[in-house]
């Protein structure tokens, strides 16, 4: 039997955007695929070569003499694959329930809006755990000493174990760290520590810096990093049927340093990337249909996409421990 997405399933892009979700990505507080960015796939799963990081800075003779051939080099490749997974929700608007509240909100939108918030907070989950993983990067985890936060608001030196942790990751690949991750709690505890207000007012901020006027541009300043990713995702920790536990998606435990690609090209050395298959129809944030099913006598909206969240390089980065406590 042909299945609804094939055959009755409605695409309905005016109920959504790749601007619009991408908004309500950032809205609230996502960054899962900014810390690993999105390059298109043409297949749903496949292999590629992967230049170790080490290959990257290998000696080379260059000198030729006349009449003499070039130095070639060799690259040593490794192979690694990606298989990117459906993953989507459906909702349903029924018809009775939306006559009686269409003069309060659009059904439709307010219906798809939170299928779209549903399939994003889940991938934002996938990626936290990826990257807040102290198993994942044992050998390249530190404990921070002094705590980002209240209690260690004058002696906290969060350039310095940021610092510390930029140069061991680069002696460990030669690869320079260009990005830092933590959650909001996280930025909130740290805009109000010595060293930064100190920091940010030594650069010409003045000396009536506020912590409310620090952004995060300030702070990519104060750590010599292109880019600070702050999460504000939140999620239900509680067990299904019990009441609702609110906990922050990324930990307060941890702050990554690491390197995100500045390039589509794959072989460029970075933390990893999220692989989207679009052949399907899928939509890196969500790709919007709809059918009808008569036996709800609603209208069935369906959100999805197909994605893998990968690590390629995983020692470009280095994980900072015991950030903060909340």
């Amino acid at each position: 039997m042909p299945s609804p997405s094939a055959t009755l399933a409605t695409l309905r892009p005016e109920l959504g955007s790749y601007q619009e979700f991408d908004l309500l990505a950032n809205q609230a507080g996502f960054i899962g695929y900014k810390c690993l960015p999105v390059i298109e796939v043409a297949k749903q799963a496949g292999t590629f070569g992967k230049i170790p990081v080490e290959q990257l800075l290998q000696n080379h003779n260059v000198d030729r003499a006349p009449g003499s051939a070039y130095s070639r080099t060799e690259w040593t490749f490794t192979s690694d694959s990606w298989n990117c997974s459906e993953r989507g929700l459906e909702g349903v608007l029924d018809d009775n329930e939306a006559e009686m509240y269409v003069e309060f909100f659009d059904g439709e939108q307010v219906t798809v809006d939170r299928l779209v918030h549903g399939v994003l907070l889940e991938a934002e989950k996938r990626v936290a755990a990826k990257l807040f993983d102290a198993t994942t990067f044992a050998s390249q985890t530190t404990g921070i000493t002094n705590e980002w936060d209240k209690n260690h608001k004058t002696d906290a030196v969060p350039m310095a174990d940021v610092e510390a942790a930029v140069q061991a990751m680069w002696a460990k690949t030669g690869v320079w760290a260009n990005a830092i991750a933590f959650n909001r709690h996280v930025f909130r505890n740290l805009r109000n520590l010595d060293t930064v207000l100190d920091r940010i007012a030594a650069s010409g901020a003045g000396d009536k810096i506020k912590p409310a006027d620090i952004n995060t541009a300030m702070l990519a300043a104060c750590f010599d990093l292109d880019h600070v990713f702050v999460a504000g995702g939140a999620k239900n920790s509680a067990i299904e049927g019990q009441d609702t536990v609110f906990a922050d998606v990324w930990s307060s435990e941890y702050a990554l340093i690491f390197r995100v690609p500045t390039t589509n090209d794959i072989r460029e050395p970075a933390l990893g990337r999220c692989f989207h298959w679009g052949a399907d129809g899928s939509q890196v944030l969500g790709l919007t249909e709809s059918y009808r099913d008569e036996r709800v006598r609603g209208e069935v909206f369906r959100v999805r996409h197909q994605v893998d969240e990968k690590f390629i390089h995983t020692e470009c980065a280095w994980l900072l421990s015991n950030v903060t406590t909340i």
